[in-house]
């Protein structure tokens, strides 16, 4: 039997324990083991299963026969969704040698010179970050495995993210837990910039000081979950007039000029915005290169960090840039 989330979706149950050192190889279905990776890789059913091109209820059934035929838990339901178990994060991690064998299968017939990546992998990645530097190395890494599905989750977010719903992240800070294998991928900077129009009707601030009697635009402090973006920490007593919870919003308003942004200057760079009070203002924060522990061996998941790194490398100048 399944049981039912609140959400609708039905929950994979093992419907027996047998004792492990009984299992049959030739019972288990390979097929199944592409389920189980889904799932593990979206942390939702639902989205799993639209990434298979099967209903839900499919997605929840093969999952449950495998755990009957292993007679052990491989997922459990959380508040972010569904997450493996110890036992499920081995099984998966096994499972991608199989998927990645099938594809080696595929290219062997189809003609390529050099084995293509197969699968999907999902990032998650702040907006700016995402779209300016994540985007153009997962772009890359696509043109040269076209077999490959890539996948880019925007959301600015602290790294204390549990470890599901993505195979490598991106994140603002440091990280706080050990659940995660995580790196230094790279720091930026962020400024304050103003356009021409804003400064011709309100003035140049001449000290940070100044800066109370200009409207400030940055992220809004009730929703704000990057503890390293505190503008209070940065700029004390200091309040923004326009927030926004997207970066790219900030930036359009800074244009338009409806008050002073504090920006990452790699978006700022683009525009005409002038850049204010550099030698006082020159905020410096790192990123975060996170993978959940069973995605390191993937062969697919490497080749997006590598990619990345390759990335931050050749723009270093324009990351840090003051």
């Amino acid at each position: 039997m399944h049981s039912r989330s609140t959400s609708g979706e039905e929950e994979p149950v093992p419907r027996s324990q047998p004792g492990r050192d009984g299992i049959d190889p030739r019972r288990l279905r390979a097929d199944d083991l592409r389920y189980l990776l889904a799932v593990a890789r979206t942390g939702r059913l639902v989205t799993a299963a639209d990434a298979l091109g099967v209903d839900h209820t499919t997605v929840s059934r093969r999952i449950a026969a495998l755990e009957k035929s292993l007679g052990v838990r491989l997922m459990e339901r959380s508040t972010e969704g569904w997450t493996l178990t110890d036992a499920g994060k081995a099984v998966s991690e096994n499972a991608r040698a199989i998927e990645d064998a099938l594809a080696r299968v595929a290219d062997s017939v189809s003609g390529h010179e050099a084995p293509s990546l197969h699968g999907t992998v999902r990032v998650s990645a702040p907006d700016g970050f995402g779209t300016v530097i994540a985007t153009p190395a997962l772009a890359r890494v696509r043109l040269r495995h076209p077999g490959l599905h890539a996948e880019l989750i925007t959301a600015t977010r602290q790294l204390t993210l549990h470890p599901s719903g993505f195979d490598l992240a991106l994140a603002i800070g440091r990280p706080t837990g050990s659940r995660l294998v995580t790196e230094h991928l790279t720091d930026y900077t962020l400024g304050l910039y103003a356009s021409d129009g804003y400064l011709a009707r309100c003035g140049f601030p001449e000290t940070t000081a100044d800066l109370r009697k200009h409207a400030l635009i940055f992220y809004i402090e009730s929703m704000l979950q990057v503890g390293d973006l505190d503008i209070e920490r940065h700029l004390p007593g200091v309040t923004p007039a326009f927030s926004s919870t997207n970066v790219f919003a900030q930036l359009e308003a800074t244009c338009l000029g409806t008050g002073i942004g504090v920006l990452p200057a790699f978006l700022a760079h683009r525009t005409q915005l002038r850049r204010l009070l550099a030698d006082e203002v020159d905020i410096r924060l790192p990123i975060t290169l996170a993978m959940r522990r069973e995605a390191v061996t993937s062969a697919a998941v490497q080749a997006v960090r590598n990619a990345l790194r390759q990335e931050v490398t050749d723009r270093s100048a324009e990351l840090l840039q003051s």
